[in-house]
């Protein structure tokens, strides 16, 4: 049984349509990537998801909840989380207190007065960084951290309220082969002890075919394919779209380093 639906999902913004009747799916545990060329709607689609930007028509429920016209935090608390291609944590604080933060959210008391922020739920946020490969690193400041260790953090921080969804826009962006494959392969680890949904866009086709369960294309803000790493990487219209056809994503690898 399905956690997470789109159905017939349109956005339009004038007279371009960014997103045209998109439909997928999305199981507990199951790692989705969506990729397309520039202006292909994904991002006009993570947004929607969001509530950032609303459908104009179509419907996106998470466990049979309708999300479409609900505000981004309310969908926050619904338990859709979010990491970005730019993490941007607040550099004065220490990395645990970004955590914290996270959790003050989720327990509302963002602005409560009674206690200190730095005393709320430490343990609590200690244990997301361990879960990270972060805890030796809990008390520097992010502001030192390594690129890296951020992305690390984002997603101890997008974990504190233990989203059912997980959308993750271009998670392993700015770092080195192995930094990726380190990423990746943490939130496979930890979305499919947690039976956490994932949908995530990438840059990188190497990290698509590694380690998404199934792949969804998009092409001026039309689902063209849905299929397993494998079906994609030798579906003739995918090739056509990101490379005018004639090869195969394995063979041209650098090319697909596409937004």
């Amino acid at each position: 049984m399905s956690l997470f639906e789109v159905s017939s999902v349109g956005k339009s913004f004038g007279g371009v349509r960014a997103n045209d009747g998109i439909s997928f799916h999305l199981k507990s545990g199951e790692l989705l990537a969506m990729i397309g060329p520039n202006g292909a709607g994904k991002s006009t689609l993570f947004n929607t998801i969001n509530g950032q930007l609303r459908a104009d028509q179509g419907s996106i429920k998470l466990d049979s909840r309708e999300l479409v016209g609900l505000r981004p935090r309310e969908i926050w608390r619904l338990g859709v989380g979010r990491t970005f291609q730019i993490a941007e944590p607040f550099s004065s604080m220490t990395a645990v207190e970004n955590v914290q933060m996270a959790l003050l959210s989720r327990d509302r008391k963002l602005f409560s007065f009674c206690s200190r922020a730095t005393d709320h739920c430490r343990d609590e946020a200690m244990e997301l960084l361990r879960q990270v490969g972060m805890h030796s690193q809990a008390d520097r400041p992010c502001s030192v951290l390594a690129y890296g260790d951020v992305k690390c953090l984002e997603l101890a921080v997008a974990l504190a309220h233990a989203p059912r969804l997980l959308l993750m826009d271009e998670p392993t962006a700015g770092m080195a082969p192995r930094e990726r494959n380190d990423m990746m392969a943490l939130t496979r680890d930890l979305v499919v002890r947690r039976g956490t949904a994932v949908l995530f866009t990438e840059h990188s086709m190497d990290v698509v075919f590694a380690y998404a369960d199934r792949v969804i294309v998009l092409s001026r803000g039309r689902l063209i394919a849905e299929g397993t790493p494998a079906e994609i990487r030798d579906n003739a219209e995918v090739k056509d779209v990101y490379f005018g056809g004639g090869t195969t994503f394995g063979q041209q690898r650098a090319k697909a380093k596409v937004a």
